[in-house]
């Protein structure tokens, strides 16, 4: 993978929703098909070191040798991709570079292209689909299919696999290597992905299951995070075999959502997908300043661009926001003993949030974002801003946005209608094509970067 990120949510995350009612249960298998052959319902594909498998593409010199993505060219960011030679040195997704370099004396960086990402991203799809229907795109690296009549037994799965792996690096390229995985449910099919890497193919169908599951970690399910696993160990959760002990009930206490219990139905192989009422709760995009731009005024102007991003996706999703927040990153002199970032910078931070009326539309947002800069900390120690993040959170639906009651409806109308034309043109032309000057500043900062779990239409 590309990243260590995960296809389903992490348990914390508020992208699911509250009630359990939402869940689609299929229908009891019939009974033939209950005790026949072994089958599987989901086929899930999983690229292999995504971004420095493509330079390895592109670039044939790059073959062979530890290879570190990174989005701009400096020791104090990170490494958002590494090749497979560059892991064998311990570099990984999120290494800082500084910290690379030492780890790995022959590391090449490269600077992410992330429309070349894209690109490529789209033949993979293509090349999936030329052996069967992609039902999900999970992520930039990441696919899932559902399997339908005579492809859900075992031995047929498993076939189909080996021709999907093949055919991506038949009609894509060599490098891109991929793991599949085959499951029951989506979940264990991602779950079985990451179980052999890289070039795996692993399949976990229901009379396998329990033995094969307690064999991993609880860190090696999707969802199950640092903080996650910390949490379950205080309940006294220190394995799999304690996980798949709980009651369902149970499960949905200790999580404390109705993700526990979703997850105990997974892991005993039940399929069923998530409720179309889902959406979003928040959107964020952050920015790490190179050190020209560490000023005030430039700084601005990447927030400014930030929000412009986040707004666009907003509509896109068709999405209104209730809150924006605001958070700084300023760099202080390492003789302060200030706390130092995961980007190796001394740093004392700053956030702060916005309530709003549920609003989709760039002016009312940027006035927003104006006054929480104005209400950012001053100082000898807040001059110099090396990180921005904004974002949008308390997201609803159009089918549940609350109209407001100061703006007349043909206003309101109108206005959506001048938005959508300058998204339009912004999508075809350019995301700053149509944009506020006071982002000019900024118009080489902030690049569009890839977010693993959406994929960016090319400019």
């Amino acid at each position: 993978m590309a990243n260590d990120s995960n296809s389903v949510p992490s348990p914390i995350s508020t992208e699911w929703p509250e009630e359990l009612a939402d869940l689609k249960l299929p229908s009891a298998p019939a009974p033939q098909e209950a005790l026949s052959v072994p089958y599987v319902n989901w086929l899930f594909v999983d690229l292999n070191s995504y971004f420095a498998s493509v330079e390895q593409e592109v670039r044939p010199e790059l073959r062979g040798r530890p290879v570190g993505v990174v989005p701009t060219m400096a020791d104090t960011t990170c490494c958002i991709a590494a090749s497979y030679e560059a892991k064998a040195f311990g570099v990984r997704t999120g290494t800082i570079v500084a910290d690379a370099r030492r780890m790995c004396r022959d590391l090449v960086l490269v600077e992410g292209r992330h429309e070349l990402y894209t690109e490529y991203h789209h033949r993979i799809v293509e090349a999936v689909e030329s052996c069967l229907p992609v039902t999900a795109v999970c992520s930039i690296d990441e696919m899932a299919c559902r399997l339908m009549g005579r492809e859900r037994p075992l031995l047929a799965a498993l076939e189909l696999g080996r021709k999907v792996k093949a055919r991506i690096r038949e009609q894509v390229g060599p490098m891109l290597r991929s793991s599949v995985g085959l499951a029951t449910n989506r979940y264990l099919a991602k779950v079985a992905s990451d179980m052999e890497k890289p070039d795996g193919l692993v399949a976990l169908p229901l009379d396998i299951l329990p033995g094969a599951l307690r064999q991993l970690t609880l860190r090696d399910l999707p969802g199950i995070g640092a903080r996650t696993e910390k949490r379950l160990n205080e309940r006294g959760i220190r394995t799999m075999d304690d996980l798949l002990a709980l009651d369902c009930e149970h499960a949905g206490e200790i999580w404390g959502s109705v993700w526990g219990e979703r997850l105990w139905h997974w892991l005993r192989g039940e399929d069923f997908e998530m409720a179309e009422t889902e959406h979003l709760k928040s959107l964020s995009h952050q920015h790490v300043l190179a050190p020209e731009m560490r000023t005030e005024e430039k700084a601005w102007a990447v927030a400014h661009k930030l929000l412009h991003k986040a707004a666009m996706r907003l509509r896109s999703h068709g999405l209104w926001a209730s809150e924006i927040g605001l958070a700084i990153g300023f760099a202080v002199p390492r003789s302060e003993n200030a706390p130092v970032s995961r980007f190796g910078v001394p740093t004392r931070g700053w956030h702060s949030d916005l309530r709003l009326v549920e609003c989709q539309d760039n002016p009312t947002l940027i006035a927003a974002l104006s006054r929480l800069w104005a209400s950012r900390p001053a100082g000898r120690q807040y001059e110099h801003p090396y990180f921005i993040g904004v974002q949008l959170n308390g997201l609803v639906p159009d089918r549940l946005h609350t109209l407001n009651l100061f703006e007349g409806q043909e206003e309101g109308q109108s206005r959506a209608r001048l938005l959508e034309t300058m998204d339009a043109i912004n999508n075809k032309y350019g995301l700053t094509t149509l944009a506020p000057a006071t982002m000019l500043a900024a118009y080489k900062a902030a690049p569009t970067r890839i977010a693993f779990h959406s994929i960016p239409e090319l400019f």
